[in-house]
């Protein structure tokens, strides 16, 4: 467990010194695990309090180690995730021209357009949300006047990935990324739909 390790590591003093070591192992252990996030805790604990130690100096190296591993894996997951994203709005965008709008779901792409209802890298499922996009149209009657009609016709879509832990923002794995008609976006929150929304 890595917080019995690291409250060892706050209280105990150096007086042992197969202490480092020891925790030093358990980083190592924990990076094999699969638990990054854990073991660069570790070792930064590590690095902090054992600076003059060789396991500590050792740390500190595996540190800028980890930390570089883990912005290559970060950026990939980013790649593979904007990849998904790309294809769903693919498929959205040939539906549509088929169709006339977008699918109120996603499950609706499957199986003509895709193979299997998009997920995230992580095995989330993506936030979908189409929309009439102007929902008042101004067009002109059989006497050339000008009139406003309501539009229904679903020509608009958000797609997000809400990250690792399913919530809105946060960094790295947590972070989101939205998609507005196709478009990546910077914004750190979606736009707000146009109004009024029809009642489908």
């Amino acid at each position: 467990m890595v917080i019995p390790l690291a409250l060892i590591l706050t209280a105990c003093q150096s007086e042992d010194p197969r202490l480092p070591q020891q925790l030093y192992d358990e980083a190592i252990h924990l990076n094999q695990d699969g638990k990054q996030v854990e073991a660069r805790a570790l070792m930064a604990q590590l690095a902090q309090k054992y600076p003059d130690n060789p396991v500590g100096q050792q740390a500190m190296k595996d540190l800028y180690l980890m930390d570089a591993l883990m912005r290559q894996a970060q950026q990939e997951r980013d790649r593979h995730l904007r990849g998904i994203m790309q294809r769903t709005a693919d498929a959205l965008t040939r539906y549509k021209a088929k169709h006339g709008e977008y699918p109120r779901f996603l499950t609706a792409l499957v199986p003509d357009y895709l193979e299997k209802e998009p997920e995230t890298p992580w095995g989330h499922p993506f936030f979908y949300k189409p929309f009439v996009g102007t929902p008042i149209l101004n067009i002109k009657d059989k006497r050339g006047r000008s009139v406003q009609i309501l539009s229904n016709k679903l020509d608009s879509y958000h797609l997000a990935s809400l990250g690792v832990d399913l919530q809105p923002g946060g960094d790295g794995e947590a972070a989101d990324t939205l998609m507005v008609n196709g478009d990546f976006i910077q914004d750190k929150v979606l736009p707000p739909l146009p109004v009024p929304q029809p009642v489908r």
